[in-house]
């Protein structure tokens, strides 16, 4: 048995999430949730509340139990792109790009 959470249109880079999501992949449940709270990184505690939300899934729906439970599968993709202008010298204007990610953790029994 395995459970899902998703978590969508979460506005940081998808290169930025895939560094915190690299060092949580094929860990225990309790080993991760240690990782993330001590990674200084933006997307750490997005990545930590996913995979509190999966936990629970998997408590909850699956009656699985919490202590088994390892991440099988975690993976962030691209999300839609927020384009925005910003002015420049003499008249011109670059474009900045405000990137999202969809982020999807799979946690199943050991």
């Amino acid at each position: 048995m395995e459970a899902k959470a998703h978590a969508k249109f979460i506005r940081i880079a998808p290169r930025k999430v895939q560094l915190v999501v690299d060092l949580i992949r094929g860990k225990q449940v309790g080993e991760a949730v240690a990782i993330l709270r001590h990674t200084p990184k933006s997307a750490s505690p997005v990545v930590e509340k996913l995979l509190n939300s999966a936990i629970a899934n998997a408590e909850h729906n699956y009656s699985l139990d919490v202590n088994n439970l390892v991440i099988s599968q975690v993976y962030v993709n691209q999300g839609p792109t927020m384009k925005r202008f910003r002015p420049r010298a003499m008249g011109r204007a670059s474009r900045i790009n405000k990137r999202t990610s969809h982020i999807t953790l799979v946690v199943s029994e050991k």
